[in-house]
């Protein structure tokens, strides 16, 4: 919960004199509900640049106060949906089934949903992190994966806002696990995305692992200078 749309427009603005454009990648925001429409209409039509949504509800309309549908959220110009966000399961109860239904509720408005899987630190410890990531796949996606239209986003709760971070041979054989999952259901183009207190100092080394297809920034984002920077520097 960062950034009003007043706030956010000026960190846009900061940002956007900051940012250089790659053609050979997005940049994609995630801002607060309240926020989504001023991101949005700042970043205009610019292919390397989207908005999107923090989360969906899976009823496109009727009586979910609070809840915001996907439908709702594509009008407000949300191009992308993070589903089964870590904080969704492990702060509000989300269930599998329930991001399930939120990933097809996204797929059906057009929205490209960002699925995120992670383990637990005690899960971790139990060794039981690809049985966990495996299972939420399976439940989130099940024969939607060869769609492409999905990417996933490995983030281990145990790494997220800790300060603590997946390293980065770590994180590389979860993803090999995640993508031969894919390869599975005839998904093998599908990005995958590695999210667990990324920064400055640690997001070059870790998309020096082929298997990393990207990182989904959280904290480390919230100063427009330096989220420019760290795309900046994680630029090949």
């Amino acid at each position: 919960m960062n950034l009003g749309p007043p706030e956010a427009r000026s960190y846009l603005t900061t940002f956007l004199k900051a940012h250089a454009s790659q053609p050979d990648r997005q940049v994609w925001f995630f801002p607060p509900a309240v926020s989504l429409e001023t991101v949005a209409t700042g970043l205009g039509n610019r292919p390397d640049l989207l908005a999107g949504v923090q989360d969906v509800y899976w009823e496109p309309k009727g009586a979910f106060t609070g809840a915001i549908s996907a439908p709702l959220a594509v009008q407000a110009g949300a191009k992308a949906a993070l589903i089964g966000h870590s904080e969704q399961r492990h702060v509000f109860g989300e269930t599998d089934e329930q991001t399930g239904k939120k990933l097809a509720a996204a797929l059906a408005a057009g929205l490209h949903p960002v699925l995120c899987v992670g383990e637990t630190l005690e899960q971790r410890d139990a060794g039981q992190t690809l049985a966990v990531v495996k299972r939420q796949l399976a439940a989130a996606l099940a024969e939607r994966a060869a769609t492409g239209r999905v990417t996933i986003a490995y983030e281990p709760v145990w790494a997220i806002g800790t300060g603590r971070n997946a390293t980065p041979h770590d994180a590389a054989t979860v993803h090999a696990a995640i993508r031969a999952w894919l390869e599975q259901q005839g998904a093998a183009e599908t990005q995958i995305l590695y999210g667990g207190s990324v920064n400055l100092k640690n997001a070059a080394e870790l998309l020096a692992e082929p298997e990393l297809d990207g990182v989904l920034v959280g904290g480390a984002s919230l100063d427009p200078h330096g989220w420019a920077e760290l795309v900046r520097t994680t630029v090949a």
